[in-house]
């Protein structure tokens, strides 16, 4: 792979070391992502990561390449917006859907409250720049703070194309205020979000 480092090189070199390097993307990312930018990563032409992706889905689907079947996995890999992404499989959505709305009742964390804070003063605000606000991949919070309706997609970034978020309704009504410009005036108080205006699409 060109211009990777001795240790990427060397991961994937193992036997199925791009394989499982693809499945390692697919499980992070939160939209589609385009056979082309898989490529990019592994180092391999787009045909070749293609086929790679078709094996995988019908791996998960139940099937080995030599066509024996093996266990039938709990998500499934689907192409669909021009890309590919992990999903969990429609069989299990009533449990999914269970344990999302028991997770509801759980407290935030930390870093869950300071991500849900810079997104409500910043909003709407990829996530990108909610990262380098707080220094910190937000990925997994950003995905937390949807499933329990408190931040929802809207729209695009125009220049760099990625997903804008802000709060929802229903956090309007978990914090009893009618809008968010009812918003208390205390990002002074928050450590990071002092100098929340100084971040742009620039800088990231």
């Amino acid at each position: 792979m060109m211009g990777a480092d001795p240790d990427t090189e060397a991961v994937l070199a193992e036997p199925g070391g791009v394989r499982a390097a693809l499945e390692a993307v697919l499980m992070v990312v939160d939209e589609p992502v385009a056979e082309e930018a898989l490529a990019a990563v592994v180092g391999l032409p787009t045909a070749a990561v293609r086929e790679l992706l078709h094996e995988l889905a019908r791996e998960y689907d139940g099937y080995t390449r030599d066509g024996d079947t093996v266990p039938v996995r709990g998500f499934e890999l689907r192409q669909l917006a021009g890309g590919w992404r992990v999903y969990s499989r429609p069989a299990y959505s009533g449990i999914v859907s269970q344990f999302v709305v028991d997770g509801q009742t759980a407290r935030l964390t930390q870093a869950a409250l300071e991500t849900l804070a810079v997104i409500a003063y910043r909003q709407p605000v990829s996530r990108a720049r909610v990262s380098a606000i707080r220094g910190v991949n937000v990925d997994s919070v950003v995905r937390t703070l949807a499933q329990r309706g408190l931040i929802e997609e809207v729209g695009t970034d125009p220049v760099s194309g990625a997903f804008l978020y802000r709060t929802t309704a229903y956090f309007l009504e978990r914090l009893g205020i009618g809008s968010v410009d009812e918003l208390p005036q205390i990002a002074q108080h928050l450590p990071g979000l002092e100098n929340l205006h100084d971040f742009h699409d620039a800088h990231l």
